[in-house]
């Protein structure tokens, strides 16, 4: 494997990842800008637009019918959050033209519709079309609504409003539902047009061989653009409240949810990972063997480190009567690692189960494609290898020093209604 990465302009970033065993080519633009209330619904759908039609092929049915004929290649749109930034992107995908049956350039035809929807999207009168905008918001507004009706991830969401009150990061990268539903076609592509100009633009092209010709279209594309951008803050360190905040729900359902929001002023982000193995990602860590599995305190429990924000959240689905005696088991085994409590073999398996998921780093070019993105924002671009050498490197002490900045922030309750208890 191969990586390169080079400036195509300020703020402009292309990084070629060239691995031979690949049979597929694949290119990624993820436009990156500080996370906004006011701004992210029209933001989403001003690059959910991008996938459903452009200039040339104007409806997603003719969209969908040129993909198919180009070997059934593929294009999307997603967004998401990374701390106080949202990630907005478009993705494309297509087989290698030397398996074509007549060795066709399909590349060159993929990377003309994905300049096509990037740069010359389909726009009448200064707003996307109308009905593939309608189609577009349509599947927003689900997303939105499958957010709300999922409650551990409502859950989680709730207790992020809780902890980074204030902070970015306390919205949604999607924005409300009220939000989208009064977004236009004419605003969503003024925000798009925004994003042009404005936002920190990461590209990633994953193929067999590198291609020179893709960086020089990006390169062209965007030096008749007027940007004036800045550089995002990927990782900004939440400050721990004074007193935890407790906030508690009653909702219409079955299985109460909790969520306790830990921060952290520690830097060390590898000792903060393998801590948060330790404690809850996986089927050894001291909250599944002790907290659900010994005593039997709730139907999940589970941690997990955000390195963007430094903080560290313990999620469970407990029944009403147990929150409190689960809660203050997960303080124990929490404190059982401030006071050193780690076996030799808690320690190999947290990190083993970190060297493990990084094996899986590379079987597929999104996988290349996310790992170097986020290295990128974590500020130290490392391949897998040398980041498992990181992680073999963290001793039980740094694990404990991590362990000993914890300070609870938050508590976060989602309680049965009493008529359904």
């Amino acid at each position: 494997m191969e990586y390169k990465r080079t400036e195509l302009g300020y703020n402009i970033g292309y990084t070629s990842i060239t691995d031979e065993k690949f049979k597929t080519c694949s290119v990624y633009v993820r436009f990156a800008t500080c996370l906004s209330p006011s701004e992210a619904a029209a933001n989403s759908l001003g690059i959910g637009a991008l996938s459903a039609s452009n200039s040339k092929l104007r409806s997603l049915a003719e969209l969908n019918e040129r993909l198919s004929s180009l070997y059934g290649s593929a294009l999307g749109t997603f967004t998401r959050k990374r701390g106080d930034i949202q990630i907005l992107g478009l993705s494309s995908s297509w087989i290698c033209g030397k398996y074509a049956l007549d060795n066709e350039d399909i590349e060159s035809e993929m990377i003309s519709l994905v300049r096509d929807c990037l740069f010359s999207p389909n726009v009448k009168n200064g707003e996307f079309d109308a009905t593939p905008f309608r189609i577009t918001k349509n599947d927003l507004l689900d997303r939105i609504d499958a957010e709300m009706n999922n409650k551990r991830s409502y859950a989680l969401d709730r207790a992020s409003e809780l902890a980074f009150s204030g902070e970015p990061a306390e919205y949604s990268c999607y924005g409300t539902r009220e939000s989208a539903e009064a977004v236009t076609a004419a605003d969503a592509y003024a925000a798009y047009l925004k994003l042009l100009s404005t936002a920190q633009v990461e590209i990633y092209y994953v193929a067999p061989e590198p291609n020179v010709k893709i960086a020089e279209m990006f390169r062209n594309e965007f030096s008749s653009l007027d940007r004036h951008s800045y550089k995002c803050n990927f990782r900004a360190i939440s400050p721990v409240k004074n007193e935890p905040l407790t906030v508690t729900e009653q909702m219409d359902v079955l299985q109460c949810k909790t969520v306790l929001t830990f921060k952290s002023d520690s830097d060390d982000i590898y000792a903060m990972r393998i801590l948060s193995a330790i404690l809850g990602e996986t089927p050894v860590s001291k909250l599944f063997v002790n907290v659900r599995e010994k005593l039997s305190l709730c139907y999940y429990c589970t941690c997990r480190y955000i390195s963007a924000k430094n903080t560290l959240t313990i999620d469970s689905g407990v029944e009403k009567e147990n929150i409190e005696t689960a809660e203050n088991e997960i303080l124990h085994q929490l404190d059982e690692i401030k006071e050193g409590k780690i076996t030799d073999d808690e320690l190999e398996s947290a990190i083993l189960a970190m060297d493990n998921a990084l094996a899986a780093i590379g079987d597929t070019p999104s996988s290349y494609s996310s790992w170097y993105f986020e290295r990128f924002c974590d500020g130290n671009i490392v391949d897998p290898e040398q980041q498992s050498a990181l992680y073999y490197a963290v001793t039980r002490e740094r694990v404990i020093a991590a362990a000993k900045t914890l300070k609870l922030d938050s508590r976060y309750y989602m309680l049965c209604k009493e008529d359904n208890t």
